[in-house]
């Protein structure tokens, strides 16, 4: 598992529609049995990625055996964790004190009043130091002007590619590139070795699959989901050019099965020498630089490229969100700061080692010698690309939602995998971009109509 967003079954609002059906059966559950049974005893519901994995393993013996808090967790995939933390909290039943969320979900459930805000735990727990979280990681977990969750790890999007087979080609990649330039260098990298294509990029349908590079894209090339007033853009100009460069790139001079390619397909490429090329999340640069991988030692890392704005990577967090229903207020927030702290990053790098720590999450990280020697290729890249991302002016343009790769609205999860599939055809090459963005403005109108005049 990544630690992208990915496609969930079901939308946050469908969630809570579906429970206000049976209110008064979800109510009569309401602070119920959250915490376990014991008086020290927290329930913790959490995705299977590999870094949560190591969490679970080194809770009982670093944070249960000096606390005295018993951590029950439940680990699950992350569409089916989704779907359980949006019902449990949704219906405020309390089974679970604790859960990872994201930055998309986080203002939503605020709103909804199914968090409860942390700021002033974090303003009296000194030690947690909450002045060090990176600035674009709190502002994307605040909502009126409150800290509704902690990050575990922080991701943005940048460019890798290989800097042997540039080298080889007498190709220079530039410190900033444009899009433009990314296409050039596309085509001239494509078959620079036997079976190698320029650049990787995600053509699988999903909100958080291609939808998450392409509206970068989107964002940089001047277009946006909703103009402020709510009025739906996405068969606007703008967005059109973005969507056929990208669509044009990729089937040029993109990978093979582009339309089914996700996160973890573009891995394997770029690890198996298959392109030159991936623009994705910085995440993935601990895996291919990491122990064992053919690819580590031959990798660069650049910004995410623009074309109408200085910057355009995105901002993603798994972060610890507090059901308000909870009864172990005091207890889960222990937990958090624990997990969300400098004192965790250094307990893994010295038990599993400095690649292994949940990065991207605070400043401190990026002045901690061991990590930037076991991080050095893409340490000041990832940090850079953290510290640029701006949640709330992503494009040229004013925007009605937060969101650099999606639109912070429970829509969306809905209406960015429906325009997703449309796209992926065109990449398929069984319908056209302007055939795709027509029925997906249509789609995106009605999501608009919801929110107008709001």
């Amino acid at each position: 598992m990544t630690t992208r967003p990915k496609n969930t079954p079901r939308t946050v609002a469908t969630v809570a529609v579906a429970l206000c059906t049976s209110l008064l059966a979800a109510c009569s559950g309401a602070g119920g049995g959250g915490g376990g049974s014991q008086a020290h005893s927290i329930n913790v519901l959490m995705v299977n990625n590999p870094q949560m994995v190591d969490l679970q393993k080194l809770t009982a013996d670093n944070f249960t055996k000096s606390t005295g808090i018993k951590v029950n967790f439940t680990v699950l995939p992350e569409n089916d964790v989704r779907d359980k933390i949006s019902q449990d909290f949704a219906s405020q039943a309390g089974q679970y004190d604790v859960a990872t969320i994201s930055n998309y979900e986080t203002p939503i459930y605020a709103k909804n009043g199914w968090l409860s805000p942390l700021t002033a735990q974090s303003k009296a727990d000194t030690a947690f130091e909450q002045s060090d979280i990176l600035p674009s990681i709190q502002e994307s977990l605040t909502s009126g002007g409150q800290i509704y969750a902690e990050p575990f790890y922080g991701e943005s999007s940048f460019l890798m590619y290989r800097k042997d087979v540039f080298a080889a080609k007498n190709l220079t990649m530039p410190a900033n590139p444009t899009w433009t330039q990314v296409a050039d260098l596309a085509a001239k990298a494509d078959g620079a070795q036997p079976g190698m294509k320029g650049i990787c990029l995600r053509g699988q349908p999903g909100w958080g699959e291609l939808i998450a590079p392409l509206t970068t894209v989107v964002n940089t090339m001047g277009g946006t989901w909703f103009d402020k007033d709510w009025k739906a853009q996405v068969n606007s100009p703008e967005f059109t050019k973005a969507t056929k460069f990208y669509v044009d790139l990729v089937r040029a001079h993109g990978e093979a099965g582009a339309p089914q390619a996700g996160f973890t397909e573009c891995l394997n490429n770029m690890e198996q020498g298959k392109v030159a090329m991936w623009y994705d999340a910085t995440s993935a640069a601990g895996l291919l630089d990491g122990t064992g991988s053919p690819v580590a030692g031959k990798m660069g890392y650049v910004p995410a490229p623009v074309d109408r704005t200085k910057s355009s990577g995105w901002l993603y967090t798994w972060a610890w969100g507090l059901q308000k229903a909870s009864k172990h207020q005091d207890d889960a927030w222990k937990f958090i700061s624990w997990a969300s702290s400098k004192t965790y990053e250094n307990l893994v790098g010295t038990k599993l080692g400095w690649s292994k720590v949940p990065a991207g999450k605070r400043t401190s990280t990026y002045t901690n010698a061991q990590y930037l020697t076991a991080a050095s290729a893409f340490a000041a890249a990832t940090k850079t690309a953290l510290t640029n991302a701006d949640p709330l002016n992503p494009g040229v343009q004013p925007r009605p939602a937060p969101g650099i790769q999606f639109v912070g609205i429970p829509e969306f999860t809905d209406l960015g995998t429906q325009v997703s599939q449309e796209i992926s055809s065109a990449i398929a090459g069984r319908s056209s971009v302007d055939s795709a963005l027509k029925t997906s403005q249509s789609r995106a109108e009605t999501v608009a109509a919801k929110h107008a005049g709001q």
